[in-house]
């Protein structure tokens, strides 16, 4: 089964890992010095923050799938939405996790990110850049100097 998946970016992670684990009754199921992680069964959420990013926002959604036949599916339908325009990122590693991944711009330039996990990390991801700014969204083409609004994503440097 599948569990929706959402990453925010906020500034003050101890602030924020108190508000969701009050909210969620629970604490964190993974907490690292700039990410928290909550595996919520109801609702079947994995829901995450981290100090790493762009400002105080959704950072990326996402679907985390429990088998590589459910992310095939997944990718079945991500292509079919974004009209091909997909980033494979294949085995990669990120926000503490090694998955297996791809992702896709919606119209309004949100990042969504399908993936099976396949086990745990170390290290945020496969950057070397400090938190501040990096994430492991990737970046999107863009005809204008902003970050945003474009649809077809490309590889940013810091997740592989």
């Amino acid at each position: 089964m599948k569990r929706f998946h959402v990453h925010l970016t906020v500034d003050n992670l101890d602030a924020n890992i108190a508000f969701y684990s009050k909210l969620f009754g629970q604490a964190p199921s993974r907490q690292e010095a700039d990410y928290a992680k909550w595996m919520l069964d109801d609702p079947r959420i994995n829901f995450a923050i981290s100090a790493r990013g762009h400002g105080n926002a959704v950072n990326h959604f996402g679907m985390q799938a429990d088998s590589a036949e459910e992310l095939s599916e997944l990718r079945r339908f991500a292509e079919a939405a974004s009209g091909g325009e997909l980033l494979d990122e294949g085995e990669t590693t990120c926000c503490y996790a090694r998955s297996d991944k791809h992702w896709v711009t919606d119209p309004q330039g949100m990042a969504w990110e399908h993936y099976v996990t396949m086990g745990s990390s170390v290290t945020f991801g496969d950057d070397e850049q400090a938190a501040e700014g990096a994430c492991c969204v990737p970046e999107v083409a863009s005809e204008s100097t902003s970050s945003c609004c474009a649809p077809t994503p490309k590889k940013s440097s810091c997740c592989g």
